[in-house]
């Protein structure tokens, strides 16, 4: 009989890309799936060390998991902490049989019955593509992330991902597509393409020596042939095509011709805040009101667009003044959906060292402030939509989703259960609930019951 692994994953959608990449391999090495982290012989921890709260969270789900393992399992972990404490890891979780940083060579000797265990490639002497190039398996739902590159080429003050995942590596469209195709849209199983990175905008720019950094108080130049030709050739293959994560200096009119050509006006806007002095502490690009045109201009070509982006709070030197200003920009901006996360202190980047460090107290009310006022924005724009009629797809029984919404990350729309996963259908919407929606099918009977209420300020920063 052969062994039985579980995957824990936690953190962002690319992670999830990471333990897809891990099924597969596994796959290949023998395992089967558990129906059960219990009934496993193999249990993988794909963590993530973005913020305190995702490594606490990271580090309970370890300890969770060794906790209720059976007698003789083996506990693994690896993803973003792995990579960023390695050996420091190891020594703080005795309870874990291994700590596998991604790109490791991972043969554990095989005792008697066991299955020898291959997370990844042997690595190189500089960073390899982590677990970008294995196989996959064909996607389970009728959307998939795809990232499309690893480790980003930006220095924000507040992130420490460039530290551990390395200087981006953009793959060759023609082995994403290749993936695209193996997840299902070759025999047309697959709806939606859901393109991710940490810069995904800048996609392939590190091969082509196309970036262009504008200053901070210049032109929006970004160079993103790359990434239209891809999004175009994407969306050839799929239904849809959404992209997350997308640097605001870099979404040139081309991109946004892209991305509204696909038939999914989704804009994902990594934004982190809205003063400009503050921004120039971050190490970031733009301020409030340039964000403010792009916007408006979208709108312009595409007045249905829906929006989502992400606030830090309490960044070190952030002012009653900042904090006023993001509030105003929040009400004016009546963004689809937004998350707000309190200032980490990481050591090692540029912020952790700066002063005007902000209490935890004024970091917590500032981020309930935010989140009322936006909680109300969404609500009110949710209710704009009932009784319009909208195009859904069918994510699950009696669960799907319009374009407006990302997967895990936004609001639902509740369907009639008898509607067939995977398909598209145009649905009338009859009912609101915080960020949810509820509708029919036109001429059908009332949908049973409302969608759970699901908070705002979920995604990420």
């Amino acid at each position: 009989m052969a062994e039985r692994y579980w995957i824990e994953t936690l953190g962002c959608p690319k992670n999830q890309v990471d333990s897809d990449k891990l099924v597969g391999t596994l796959t290949g090495d023998g395992f089967e799936a558990a129906d059960s982290p219990e009934e496993a012989d193999l249990v993988v921890v794909n963590t993530c060390a973005f913020i305190e709260a995702a490594r606490q969270e990271s580090i309970d789900t370890v300890l969770a998991l060794s906790d209720t393992r059976r007698d003789g399992a083996r506990l693994v972990v690896t993803g973003c902490m792995a990579e960023r404490y390695g050996g420091e890891l190891a020594d703080a979780l005795p309870e874990v049989d291994l700590v596998a940083p991604f790109g490791a060579s991972l043969h554990e000797p095989a005792a008697p019955g066991r299955t020898p265990v291959t997370l990844g490639t042997k690595p190189a002497p500089v960073p390899a593509f982590d677990l970008l190039n294995l196989p996959r398996p064909h996607a389970a739902a009728p959307w998939a992330y795809v990232k499309v590159a690893e480790g980003c080429d930006r220095n924000c003050g507040f992130c420490a991902i460039p530290s551990f995942r390395g200087k981006q590596r953009s793959r060759p469209i023609a082995s994403i597509l290749d993936e695209v195709d193996q997840l299902g849209a070759s025999d047309g199983s697959l709806a939606e393409v859901v393109l991710v990175a940490q810069d995904l905008s800048s996609f392939a720019l590190d091969r082509s020596g196309g970036r262009v950094e504008p200053r901070l108080d210049g032109p929006a130049v970004g160079a993103n042939r790359p990434i239209v030709d891809l999004v175009a050739r994407v969306a050839a293959r799929v239904r849809w095509t959404r992209l997350l994560y997308l640097y605001p200096s870099t979404l040139d009119d081309a991109l946004v011709e892209a991305i509204l050509a696909t038939g999914v006006p989704y804009f994902d806007l990594s934004l982190q805040h809205v003063s400009r002095p503050l921004l120039k502490r971050m190490r970031r690009w733009g301020e409030g009101d340039r964000f403010l045109d792009r916007i408006r201009s979208i709108r312009g070509s595409e007045p249905t667009a829906a929006f989502r982006s992400s606030f830090i709070v309490g960044y070190p030197g952030e002012s009653e003044e900042d904090h006023d200003h993001l509030l105003a920009w929040i009400d004016e901006a009546q963004l689809d959906w937004v998350g707000f996360f309190p200032f980490s202190n990481e050591a090692g980047t540029y912020a952790a060292d700066l002063d005007g460090q902000v209490p935890d107290e004024l970091v917590t009310e500032r981020i309930r402030e935010c989140t009322e006022l936006q909680d109300g924005i969404t609500a009110r724009r949710r209710e704009e939509l009932i009784g319009t009629t909208v195009e859904v797809l069918v994510d699950a029984p009696g669960e799907a989703r319009s374009y407006r919404e990302a997967p895990e990350i936004d609001g639902i729309v509740t369907v009639p259960d008898h509607l067939p996963v995977g398909s598209f259908v145009e649905v009338v919407v009859v009912d609101a609930d915080g960020p949810d929606l509820s509708a029919q099918v036109a001429g059908d009977g009332p949908v049973g019951g409302t969608a759970a209420l699901a908070g705002t300020g979920s995604g990420r920063p």
